[in-house]
C-alpha cells in the first residue's frame, strides 16, 4: 500500500502507481492532480532521472504537470533531487526527451490503431470516416498542403453543423511528414483519422497530452470532442 502523499514533496513512497485514486501533487507547481494528469519520474540504478510515462517503474517517484517548460524548469532548480531525497541527476534536454517519449508513443499507439481497423489514412478516407460520424479525431502532417486541409476543415464543420454535436472533431498538426518517417517508417501519412474504438481513442488521448505537454497545459487542436447532443 502506498505512503501517504507528502504535500511538501510530491512523491510517493513505494512505487508507481496503482489505481489512480489517490492524489498527487507537482514538485514544481504544488497543484494536484492524478497519476493521468501528471508524468512521473524516477532514479534511474546510475543515478538519472527517467520519465516513466506508463507508471511502471519501481522505487521513488516524483510527479510534474505534463508541460515542457515545468519539466525544463524542474530541471533548472534541481528539484528532483529534493523531491526524490536523492542525489540525482537530471540532464538538460530531460523535457526534449520526455517530448520523443510522447511523440513514440503517440505514433506507436496510432500503428495499433491500424491494426485494430481504427486509423485511416489518405484524404478520401479520411473524409468518409467524417462524415459518417467514425470519426473521432483527425491528423495532418504539419506541411500538409492548405488546400487538403481546408477540404477536411469544410467536411469537419459539415458534420458538425449537420449532426448538432456539441463540438467540431479535433483536428491536429503535430508532425512533419519526415518527423513521422523517423517514428513511423512507411505508416507515414499526409492526413489521418482515429476512428471509434478503444485504441482510437487511445490514440486521441496521447495526442491531447502531446498538445498539451508542447503548449504550456493547453491544446490547441481546433475543434473539441464532436459529442452529438442528448
Amino acid at each position: 500500500m502506498m505512503a501517504e502523499l507528502k504535500p511538501d514533496a510530491g512523491t510517493e513512497d513505494d512505487g508507481p502507481a496503482g489505481d489512480g485514486t489517490n492524489g498527487r501533487m507537482c514538485i514544481v507547481t504544488r497543484e494536484s492532480g492524478s497519476p493521468d494528469e501528471l508524468i512521473r519520474f524516477v532514479a534511474a540504478p546510475d543515478g538519472t532521472v527517467v520519465p516513466d510515462l506508463k507508471r511502471q517503474l519501481p522505487g521513488r517517484g516524483c510527479w510534474v504537470k505534463p508541460e515542457r517548460a515545468t519539466v525544463d524548469k524542474a530541471v533548472a532548480k534541481r528539484l528532483f533531487s529534493r523531491a526524490l531525497k536523492a542525489e540525482v541527476t537530471a540532464s538538460d534536454d530531460l523535457g526534449a526527451r520526455v517530448d520523443r517519449l510522447l511523440s513514440a508513443d503517440l505514433t506507436g499507439m496510432m500503428n495499433m490503431a491500424r491494426k485494430a481497423g481504427q486509423f485511416v489514412t489518405g484524404s478520401s478516407k479520411v473524409d468518409a470516416a467524417i462524415r459518417s460520424g467514425a470519426a473521432l479525431a483527425v491528423f495532418h502532417a504539419t506541411d500538409a498542403a492548405d488546400d487538403g486541409v481546408r477540404k477536411i476543415d469544410q467536411a469537419r464543420k459539415a458534420w458538425h453543423l449537420g449532426m448538432e454535436t456539441e463540438s467540431e472533431i479535433p483536428s491536429f498538426r503535430l508532425f512533419s511528414e519526415a518527423e513521422m518517417e523517423a517514428l513511423m517508417g512507411q505508416n507515414t501519412f499526409i492526413h489521418a483519422a482515429a476512428l471509434a474504438g478503444q485504441a482510437g481513442e487511445g490514440v486521441v488521448k496521447r495526442a491531447n497530452l502531446l498538445e498539451r505537454y508542447r503548449n504550456g497545459g493547453q491544446s490547441r487542436a481546433t475543434g473539441g470532442a464532436g459529442r452529438r447532443k442528448q
